[in-house]
């Protein structure tokens, strides 16, 4: 499974971004994984921001982020979304999509997003 990122770049507080994360690979045609994204921001750990189910589309979202992310996917395109309004100076680190398929996860390439004004 390989997965590739895009969508971040530099914005406003206030702005918005969205984020998109290609996965590729045969075995997703066989079985449900679910798709979703973490953060690192300079110093700190990596965190969790939010996660989709394939299945039944169920969401997790961080609660630094509820109300102002929303994430979604395209199981034809196996692509994951994050939509983030309301971006905030806090919201800045590398954002990474992670895949988990049965009991395998799969990191993608982070891609940065800078909050600033």
């Amino acid at each position: 499974v390989q997965l590739q990122a895009s969508g971040g770049g530099l914005v406003r507080p206030g702005g918005s971004l969205r984020l998109s994360c290609a996965a590729s690979g045969s075995t997703l045609d066989y079985y449900p994984y679910a798709i979703g994204w973490f953060r690192q921001a300079p110093g700190k750990e990596r965190e969790g921001v939010s996660c989709i189910s394939s299945s039944e589309g169920s969401t997790y979202y961080a609660d630094s982020v509820k109300g102002r992310f929303t994430i979604s996917r395209d199981n034809a395109k196996n692509t994951v979304y994050l939509q983030m309004n309301s971006l905030k100076h806090e919201d800045t680190a590398v954002y990474y999509c992670r895949l988990v398929l049965r009991t395998t996860g799969y990191w993608g390439q982070g891609t940065q997003v800078t909050v600033s004004s």
